[in-house]
């Protein structure tokens, strides 16, 4: 199997759990190390890792949307994919390549390893 994302650290936020456990194996099976979280508190916090290489995010969080996280991302220049069955967001959000959540994982994977194919691993 290809493993695209090694030498890469994922956000993963998604607030159902067994989503959440689908696509951190997911992106774990394409190399890469993963952090995962279900809140936007969370998710924010993650947010600063130094290490961090690209996120998924899920728009509707239980507390609270993801626009702040998005704006945070992208001040950091940490690139990012929206997934969410919302097709129209906001702001930051909305600059972001989306996958419908109905898509599956190997999806988001090609999606990230696309957006970090040019990027140098900085870990």
């Amino acid at each position: 199997m290809e493993r695209p994302l090694v030498g890469r650290v994922i956000l993963i936020t998604e607030d159902e759990p067994l989503i959440n456990l689908d696509i951190q194996q997911t992106f774990e099976a394409a190399g890469a190390k993963t952090i995962s979280v279900r809140t936007l508190a969370g998710a924010l916090l993650a947010a600063e890792d130094l290490d961090l290489s690209a996120a998924v995010v899920d728009h509707a969080l239980g507390d609270g949307d993801s626009s702040e996280l998005c704006h945070r991302l992208k001040e950091r220049d940490v690139p990012f994919v929206t997934y969410s069955g919302f097709a129209h967001m906001d702001g930051a959000c909305a600059e972001a390549d989306h996958v419908n959540k109905l898509a599956s994982p190997a999806v988001l994977v090609a999606t990230i390893a696309a957006l970090l194919a040019s990027r140098p691993i900085s870990n």
